[in-house]
């Protein structure tokens, strides 16, 4: 019933499973998440995801990965990410998308160049593959919407959205879809509900970003992708829906944005 379309699965806080990632993935069978698309940060950590997905998926719980390269990693990182190694590691069907990418001036504004260069070398191998992209932008929003424009990127995830109406008028505006985290749910985001009303429900994903920003009433906690009922437990409490009904339009939406892929 419910979509997680950004958790990372290999960096669980697992100490209440003893250590072990089949108790999060119970987990999120009894809390009825029956798809889960495991985010890539860095090439090294492929192997762990792939292991993670390839185990643990099966009927009940429809589980998928993404490759790329976090706008966060150094500038040798950054630039090892060529189009071409992207495009290999991407090409398999257990991969559903190509990130997280993106710009993040929050840690740092001295490897711009970098990010962007590395943003646009992601969209064109998810134009390649007709994958979606998987944005990442925090404090970079019109350059993110500057560098998505001019490279024709119609295609994609702004995901854990965190800006205002105009920001997501734009990313829509695109052809992006816009995807909710934990944060929609703090107290002080009144703002960000607010943009959340306005944006199309069927253009509409919701998410953990897990093990970070766990939504209330878990917020402080460690997140895992069993808390993403509550996330769209808030957008319900907004819309006038309830949860389930939220889970069953966010996993239409992305099942219709996997299938742009054809």
């Amino acid at each position: 019933m419910f979509t997680d379309t950004h958790c990372h699965l290999n960096r669980l806080d697992l100490s209440k499973y003893d250590g072990d990632i089949a108790g999060a993935i119970e987990a999120m069978k009894q809390a009825k998440v029956s798809r889960a698309m495991a985010i890539m940060c860095d090439f090294a950590e492929y192997d762990e995801i792939y292991g993670i997905i390839s185990k643990f998926g099966d009927s009940e719980l429809n589980l998928g990965m993404s490759v790329g390269i976090h706008p966060c990693e150094d500038i040798a990182v950054l630039q090892s990410a060529t189009v071409e190694r992207i495009v290999e590691m991407a090409d398999a069907e257990h991969v559903w998308a190509i990130g997280e990418t993106g710009l993040d001036y929050y840690w740092s504004d001295e490897n711009i160049s970098a990010q962007k260069d590395s943003l646009a070398r992601h969209i064109y191998a998810s134009q390649q593959l007709k994958k979606p992209l998987v944005v990442h932008t925090r404090e970079a929003k019109q350059d993110t919407i500057d560098v998505l424009r001019a490279e024709k990127a119609e295609h994609g995830i702004i995901h854990c959205f965190t800006e205002d109406w105009e920001t997501a008028k734009k990313a829509l505006d695109l052809g992006f879809y816009i995807s909710f985290s934990g944060i929609v749910s703090f107290k002080n985001a009144q703002s960000l509900r607010d943009a959340a009303l306005k944006v199309p429900r069927d253009r509409l994903l919701i998410e953990t970003d897990s093990p970070y920003l766990a939504p209330v009433p878990k917020r402080g906690k460690s997140n895992e992708p069993a808390y993403v009922p509550y996330v769209a437990q808030c957008l319900g409490d907004l819309f006038g829906m309830s949860s389930e009904e939220v889970g069953r339009l966010t996993t239409k939406n992305f099942e219709d944005l996997l299938a742009q892929r054809s």
